[in-house]
Formats: C-alpha cells, structure tokens, sequence
C-alpha cells in the first residue's frame, strides 16, 4: 500500500503508521516508513540537530521541506509498499502558519498528480477537546500546534483533504478509538481502495 496519513497533530497520524508497519511485518510486508515531515524530525535527528532545525532561517525550512517533498515523491514510485505522515498536506498548512510565516506554498495539487494512481489518502480526526487532552496528558517534546489553533487547523486538514486531487481517500475520526480500533477501522475502510494486488493479499489471509 502507498498511504499518506495526515491529520492535525495528537489525532493519530504516527499512531496508525507505527501500526501499519508492525501489522506488514508480520505479513512479510515490509514497507518504508517516513514520517519526518514535522520540524523538528523527532524520528531521525538527535537532540543536538533538532535544536539546528528549530532555529533554522524560515528561508531555508522552507526550502529543505520543499526539497524533501519532491525527494520523497520519487520514493513513492521506487516502493509498493511506502507509509507516509503528513507530506504535504501538512507542509501547505503548518509551514506558513508555524515555520516560515509570510512564505506561501503553492505547489500542493502539483505533487499530487505526480503521485501513484492507487496513493490512498487518509485523514485522521478527533474533537477539539480531546485533542486538547491528549496533549496535556502526553505531550510531544516539541509539540508544534497552539491549543487556540485547534479548530482552526481541523478545519484546514479538512479541507484539504477534502480539495486534494487523490483519488482514494478514508477519514477516520479517532476521538474514541484505541490505536488498535483505529488499525482495524483503517484495515476494513482501505478494502474498497487498495490495488489488485493488495487485496488479493487480504482475501488470502481472510
């Protein structure tokens, strides 16, 4: 599968890829993960270089996250199976509002038709207080929203997931589910969007 997860952050975006990925593995799926999108990358990069990605120039964060955007749509067409979290959808909305304010970004639906016909789109939800609870009961060491932000960016995830040129897409409100309903919720939605070969897959482990 080729998955793009995005969402406002705390609504389960990384959640779902981490068990995506352990869910292929023990398929013998192995699927390539990058959900680094974020700055700064919690994933890859010490303490030492998140801080130099933090205090880098906006000029250059938005240049290096455009640059990595168009690295990692190559990989979407090198991988059959690729996990991706946020991408661009997130870039078009937390760049100008949180990392290079007053830069626009204007090439969103242009990546999108370069990426793979059977690229699903998945945007994850939750309600406003209970994103808001997620973050004072367990933070992120470099958590990049504001509390008085959240509706706001809920409705532009929305949009753009709503606006965005990929085909196949699933929305899935996570406010009550636990991260393996939020899987399986993800696993019985993609049925009617994975590609021949995907669902062949399925039907044979059913």
């Amino acid at each position: 599968m080729r998955i793009i997860a995005i969402g406002c952050e705390y609504t389960g975006a990384t959640t779902l890829l981490d068990n995506l990925m352990a869910w292929g593995h023990e398929r013998g799926i192995h699927h390539h993960l990058d959900d680094h999108f974020t700055i700064p990358d919690s994933r890859n990069l010490s303490p030492e270089d998140q801080m130099v990605m933090i205090n880098l120039s906006p000029i250059l964060k938005e240049r290096f996250q455009r640059m990595q955007i168009g690295y990692h749509l190559r990989l979407m067409h090198r991988y059959d199976h690729i996990l991706l979290g946020g991408f661009h959808i997130e870039e078009v909305i937390y760049g100008p509002l949180y990392y290079y304010p007053g830069i626009v970004v204007n090439e969103t639906r242009k990546y999108e038709a370069e990426m793979p016909e059977d690229t699903i789109l998945v945007h994850l939800t939750a309600r406003p207080d209970v994103i808001q609870t997620r973050m004072e009961t367990n933070p992120h060491r470099y958590t990049v929203i504001k509390k008085e932000d959240i509706p706001m960016l809920l409705d532009r995830f929305r949009r753009e997931f709503r606006v965005s040129w990929i085909k196949h897409k699933i929305e899935i409100d996570t406010s009550d589910l636990t991260p393996n309903q939020l899987l399986q919720t993800f696993l019985d939605q993609s049925l009617l969007h994975v590609n021949t070969r995907d669902m062949l897959m399925r039907l044979a482990e059913r």
